[in-house]
């Protein structure tokens, strides 16, 4: 093994077999109340919610430990309202054939289109960027590695966190992205992975039917 500055294994409380699977089974269960919202209402979420669960995000596992994500939050009504019109306008080329017909009937039993008024109404805008070069100090330019794997990672650990503080999410990868690198600030060196709109259901909000099938574990598992 290469020489390297090592410390102690923090440790976990001990607990039974009985309590570890009564832990998992509880985060299974609560995870299984999480569903995409396309219908928010303006009612503010605080910033110290978004801020934790950005934190709980770069805990997250990555190559070399570069942690090569970017998360530019957004309040702004003018910058959501400009997000919005050019996610619109790739949409509407989308939903025009740009697609193609196998991509259209397999989002037609989740009711989507062009609207994306969610993006102007939910209080924040979480931009998910990839950085292909980066490092763990600042200022560093080093080659990041798995940085997609990485930044899904971290995102799941994000949609996790809000979960968790009752805040309901949306995930939309507009195609193609480059005009957040723009709006955003960020250089062109990083990627636009996706927006994870963030806030609270609308009093009138539904979910598509279609989305509440998910696979059972025999289909998703081999035991091997």
């Amino acid at each position: 093994m290469i020489d390297h500055e090592a410390l102690p294994w923090p440790g976990l409380a001990p607990i039974d077999d009985a309590a570890r699977i009564a832990r998992a089974a509880a985060f299974r269960d609560t995870m299984r109340t999480r569903r995409t919202c396309r219908y928010f209402n303006d009612r503010p979420v605080p910033r110290a919610v978004i801020e934790a669960a950005i934190e709980a995000a770069g805990t997250a596992p990555s190559g070399a430990n570069h942690q090569p994500w970017h998360f530019a939050v957004i309040a702004s009504p003018a910058l959501k309202a400009e997000i919005r019109a050019a996610a619109e306008e790739e949409e509407r080329a989308f939903y025009a054939g740009k697609a193609g017909d196998e991509w259209l009937d397999a989002l037609a039993p989740l009711g989507t289109d062009a609207d994306k008024s969610y993006l102007e109404v939910a209080p924040w805008l979480i931009v998910i960027f990839g950085q292909r070069r980066g490092g763990i100090e600042p200022g560093d330019d080093k080659q990041n590695y798995y940085v997609n794997e990485s930044v899904g990672i971290a995102t799941g650990f994000l949609l996790s966190a809000l979960h968790a503080a009752n805040i309901v999410t949306l995930t939309h990868t507009p195609n193609p992205m480059g005009f957040l690198n723009r709006v955003c600030e960020r250089p062109t060196s990083e990627k636009p992975v996706m927006i994870v709109v963030a806030g609270h259901a609308a009093a009138d909000a539904t979910v598509p039917a279609h989305a509440l099938r998910k696979k059972p574990l025999a289909q998703i598992t081999s035991w091997l």
